[in-house]
């Protein structure tokens, strides 16, 4: 990384705006953080529209567009050159246009759904009776039901007036002996009996032979409630019409305020003196020719750029400077990118460690959820999750994740011989149902201690790794006192080694001798003490850098206590770390048992020696169980012994992520 200084004159302003985010490259600073007591002359510049103003715009445009499901960051391309000042308050009034029409045909579409439920509660209510023509008026709590007539010179407007409630009119018979029987809401009564006065309604008792009237309300009902749901998407699709109608405008209105939010964000960043313009960011340092010339060339030479270096900047005000940190992988790794990112940002200038992460977790999995078959179905998974994910324009590193998971299951069933449970073929390393299952076995691995050494073997592995990296670290950082007297330094990671030799030459050994002192003193005894010295030598730094008292009999107790949790916690924190990594046999057993397990049930419902429908559908519903319990485990506990046993031991997470102002960004600062 670079940290660049610059210095524009005003006229320059609106230019070297567009050109830096033309080339979305710089992480801004406060130019009053690093100006110093300088920083009290230097204002504070003010855009001229408001960003928070443009932002709500923007959103309210993104909301009409959604109607018709377009997503703006994924359908117009931002381009700096169309780049041009924006009105806001035109911008409103073509929002509120448009709003207007929209909030229009969704008030319509408001009341009818209200009729739509109305008729539906008299539909509910309706279906309660067994018989609506027995008797000339019925009264529910919610529902009067009545039959009479009107004169026919009446009968169109009666219809007319009614149908402006909800209601229900069904003629019986014809000519002058038509017959209405109309439902409507008890709520009603007053206005109902109002229009029934009106045209000369007259109360008729229905005819015996009247049947089947409960099913002709119910059908009309029915009939009505499809005729407004119709009239529903008739007014859905007129909205989507209105606002693809305005699409292109929307969409290019759209880009322009993105474009001045961010480029009224840049200036916010911006200080001002009476003369000149001030900003300052970080850039990659392969950048830094690319925004040089860019700069020069936009201002013909009228600025004035300073370019420093985060170890320079360290040393002129001798504290560390908070410099942002770019994590770089092919887009291969990603999902292990995001792995990382989740836990935090790595400390600028140490090593990357996603390609690590992405070795050390998929050994994990595949060691854990070693079944070629279950690798396969988790394959699929994540082979369709993807490719929806990118139907749907979202990020794909979960589900790629997953299928990287199941990749590695497919490897590891392979090499344990393991097919849905079934060993097909045989192993490529050890036949892990076999082993436990007490099976006599060929080679190394004869037994369930054997599972479990071999994952102690990965954890000293994955552990000692994770020393070496901190050690890397350390040198690059030139922090050579925490590089020998940390316990994660060299002095830690012998006594580490020397713990590791012991322990296997006590397991050699019948759990009945150690190995010889002189060895124990000089691996462990020694560098102990030696890291009794952590203490003053770190007050001797200090005393020497600001000064300070002499060394007192309080601090010589107390270097004594930190050495004593300080060996303590590399005795058992390294101890713990290591047993930690059993849990990945414990899983593996885990797996495999749990297979057994179903098809000893399956076997049980077999007949004859044959398999039974039920036995399969156990088998079948076993399977699933596994796949998902086990591979959801497997991956959790993958995540958590990177984080606590392998990151612990060299990952400095106080790093900020690397966030320019960008045009393909929309979660930058």
């Amino acid at each position: 990384m670079k940290q660049l200084v610059a210095v524009i004159l005003e006229r320059d302003v609106s230019q070297v705006t567009k050109e830096l985010l033309r080339l979305s490259a710089l992480d801004f600073i406060s130019i009053k953080e690093i100006a110093g007591p300088l920083g009290n002359k230097i204002d504070q510049v003010v855009p001229k529209v408001s960003e928070a103003r443009i932002g709500e715009i923007r959103k309210r445009i993104e909301s009409f567009l959604a109607i018709t499901g377009v997503y703006p960051e994924r359908e117009k391309r931002l381009n700096v050159d169309e780049l041009h000042a924006v009105d806001i308050d035109e911008a409103e009034k073509t929002l509120d246009r448009l709003a207007s029409r929209v909030q229009s045909l969704k008030e319509e579409q408001k009341n009818i759904q209200q009729e739509i439920l109305k008729l539906e509660d008299i539909s509910r209510q309706v279906a309660l009776f067994e018989d609506l023509s027995t008797t000339k008026t019925k009264s529910t709590s919610f529902l009067n039901i009545q039959t009479g007539s009107v004169p026919e010179r009446n009968r169109e407007a009666f219809s007319k007036e009614l149908a402006t409630l909800p209601s229900v009119e069904l003629a019986v018979g014809n000519g002058e002996q038509k017959i209405s029987l109309i439902i409507t809401m008890k709520r009603d009564d007053a206005r109902v009996n109002a229009i029934l006065e009106k045209h000369g309604w007259t109360d008729v008792r229905l005819p015996k032979e009247v049947s089947g009237t409960k099913e002709e309300v119910l059908s009309d009902l029915d009939r009505r409630i499809a005729d407004f749901k119709t009239r529903q998407d008739a007014i859905t699709a007129d909205i989507k019409r209105a606002v693809d109608e305005k699409k292109t405008e929307l969409l290019d209105l759209w880009a322009n305020l993105r474009m001045n939010e961010l480029s009224s964000r840049i200036q916010s960043y911006f200080g001002k003196t009476a003369r000149t313009y001030l900003f300052s960011g970080w850039v990659p340092a392969d950048m830094k020719n690319t925004i040089d010339e860019a700069l020069k060339r936009i201002t013909e030479g009228r600025c004035y750029l300073e370019w420093n270096d985060p170890d320079d900047l360290t040393r002129e005000v001798s504290t560390p400077v908070q410099v942002p940190v770019k994590l770089e992988s092919p887009k291969l790794l990603s999902p292990f990118k995001m792995i990382v990112e989740n836990y935090a940002i790595p400390e600028y200038g140490t090593i990357n460690p996603i390609p690590f992460v992405a070795v050390a977790y998929l050994l994990m999995f595949g060691l854990m959820f070693g079944d070629a078959g279950h690798g396969l179905v988790i394959l699929i998974i994540g082979l369709i999750g993807t490719a929806l994910q990118k139907k749907k324009g979202k990020s794909t590193d979960l589900m790629n994740l997953i299928s990287y998971c199941g990749v590695s299951a497919i490897v590891f069933g392979i090499l344990f011989g393991s097919y849905f449970g079934l060993a097909l073929f045989p192993a490529v390393w050890f036949h892990y149902h076999g082993v436990i299952a007490g099976e006599v076995q060929a080679g190394p691995v004869k037994n369930i201690y054997s599972i479990l050494a071999i994952t102690i073997y990965f954890g000293i592995a994955v552990i000692s790794l994770g020393l070496i990296l901190n050690w890397i670290n350390r040198i690059s950082k030139r922090d050579w006192f925490n590089l020998f007297l940390d316990k994660g330094g060299i002095l830690g990671g012998l006594i580490y080694g020397a713990g590791v030799y012991t322990g296997f030459y006590f397991v050699a050994h019948d759990y009945k001798q150690l190995p010889d002192s002189s060895i124990l003193l000089w691996t462990i005894g020694l560098p102990m003490l030696l890291l009794f010295a952590k203490g003053p030598i770190k007050h001797s730094m200090e005393n020497k850098e600001h000064g300070g008292k002499p060394l007192s009999a309080l601090d010589i107790m107390n270097f004594f206590m930190e050495w004593i949790v300080e060996v303590l916690e590399i005795f058992s924190g390294y101890l713990a770390n290591t047993l930690s990594f059993m849990r990945v046999a414990g899983l593996g057993i885990a797996h495999v048992s749990l297979m057994m397990a179903f098809f000893q049930i399956a076997a049980m419902l077999s007949k004859n020696g044959h398999y039974t429908i039920g036995s399969f559908l156990v088998l079948l519903a076993g399977n699933a169980l596994v796949i998902a319990l086990e591979g959801l485990s497997a991956g959790i506990q993958s995540l958590r012994l990177n984080y606590y046993e392998f990151f612990s031991k060299y990952f400095n997470g106080t790093g900020r992520a690397y966030a320019p102002i960008s045009l393909s960004h929309r979660d930058e600062k």
